[in-house]
Formats: C-alpha cells, sequence, structure tokens
C-alpha cells in the first residue's frame, strides 16, 4: 500500500472567526453565534447537575476505589465547567 502524499495527509486549516471590524474581517454570524451561546448554557446546566450529583455521592459512604471514580468525575466536571465558562466568554465577546 502506497504511503499517502503531502497533499493527502495535510491537514485542512481550521477556520478562523475574528471580531468584526478587524482589520475590516466578517465575524461570527449573530444567528450562529446566539445558537452556540445557548447551547453553551444548556451545556452548563447539565455540568451543574453532574457536579451536583458527585457532591451528594461524596457524602455518601464510598469503598476505596469508588472515591477515585469519584474524584475522576469530580476533576472531569470542574474541567468541563471552566471550558464552559470560557466558550460563553468568548461567544460573549464576539456578540459585542
Amino acid at each position: 500500500m502506497a504511503a499517502p502524499s503531502k497533499q493527502q495527509s495535510a491537514k485542512k486549516p481550521s477556520p478562523v472567526i475574528t471580531v468584526p471590524g478587524d482589520n475590516g474581517a466578517p465575524g461570527m454570524p449573530p444567528t450562529a453565534n446566539k445558537q452556540l451561546r445557548s447551547l453553551a448554557h444548556d451545556l452548563s446546566n447539565s455540568l451543574e447537575t453532574i457536579m451536583q450529583a458527585s457532591y451528594l455521592l461524596a457524602q455518601a459512604e464510598l469503598k476505596e476505589a469508588d472515591k477515585k471514580w469519584l474524584e475522576m468525575v469530580e476533576n472531569a466536571s470542574r474541567d468541563a465547567a471552566r471550558i464552559s465558562r470560557e466558550m460563553r466568554e468568548i461567544l460573549r465577546s464576539l456578540s459585542e
């Protein structure tokens, strides 16, 4: 089997979203921004449920192995909540 050519293996560049007025480049369409902000809000609500449930689980008597799984869930949900906040901040700045 032949190795892929440079053209085949080259990754497509990611699209760049610019802030309106930045060197005259267009920004994100307002409808897309609104939809993404709504999805980010919904994601935050789901993450809040996960974080509350993990808090309640932490109040129960768990085996050591189960505590490690719970810690993984807590860490991942905190990371996801941080990422969601950052996404909302970016989207908010693009809509101003």
